[in-house]
């Protein structure tokens, strides 16, 4: 299963990526977009949660193209993605990694990357 470093790896192979810090947690961009970024449960997140015990361990959130793009990989995923209510409407699913495969995490995270890069930047990216 994956892990912070699995990202890394991942990240690392895709070009034109800075990382950075957003809100306090490490963040992945290419170009200006935020693609990847880590995504621990704030406290209002937690207390959505209710009886329910949320997933532990690291979590990324990672942006899909679209919300449409964000069901089918819900649907096709359920368990190591995710979503809370804070991500309703917004195209990202949430990644628990103690629980994703690594072949999984890359698709996901090129999915993403993808997603918000620019268009000659993946066009040519696509073409290797």
């Amino acid at each position: 299963m994956a892990t912070i470093r699995d990202v890394e790896k991942v990240i690392a192979r895709l070009p034109e990526v800075t990382e950075g810090l957003r809100f306090g947690h490490q963040t992945w961009n290419v170009g200006k977009k935020a693609f990847a970024w880590e995504r621990p449960f704030s406290k209002a997140d937690l207390k959505r949660f209710g009886d329910e015990t949320p997933p532990d361990g690291d979590i990324l959130a990672v942006t899909t193209a679209d919300v449409g793009e964000k069901e089918a990989l819900l649907s096709a995923h359920p368990g190591p993605l995710f979503t809370i209510p804070h991500f309703d409407n917004y195209p990202a699913v949430l990644v628990h990694l103690r629980s994703t495969p690594v072949k999984l995490l890359r698709e996901v995270v090129e999915d993403g990357w993808l997603a918000v890069a620019p268009r000659k930047l993946a066009e040519q990216y696509l073409q290797r």
